[in-house]
C-alpha cells in the first residue's frame, strides 16, 4: 500500500474518531481500514494513534504527522483539479 493510501485512511480515522464511523465513511470495513493505519504506522516506525475499547487518540507525533497529512492530501486534490 502507498502511504498516500495510508494517510489518506489516516485522515479519515482522525476524522471520524472511530475505525468504525471512518469505515463507514469510506464505504469499506472497519478491518480494512485497521489494517491500513496500522501498515502506515508499520511502515514509519511510529505509533500514530492510541486505541483503548472506549476512545481513540491522536499520540503526539500522531497529530504533528495528520497536520502534514492534510497539507499533502489537499495538495494533491488541487493538483488532480489543476490537470483534470
Amino acid at each position: 500500500m502507498s502511504n498516500v493510501n495510508g494517510m489518506l485512511v489516516f485522515a479519515r480515522v482522525v476524522e471520524a474518531k472511530s475505525f468504525s464511523e471512518a469505515a463507514r465513511r469510506m464505504n469499506t470495513t472497519r478491518s480494512m481500514v485497521s489494517k491500513a493505519v496500522a501498515a502506515l504506522e508499520k511502515s514509519l516506525g511510529v505509533r500514530l494513534l492510541n486505541r483503548s475499547t472506549r476512545r481513540l487518540s491522536l499520540t503526539e507525533v500522531g497529530a504533528a504527522y495528520y497536520e502534514h497529512c492534510i497539507r499533502i492530501l489537499e495538495e494533491l486534490e488541487l493538483a488532480e483539479q489543476t490537470i483534470g
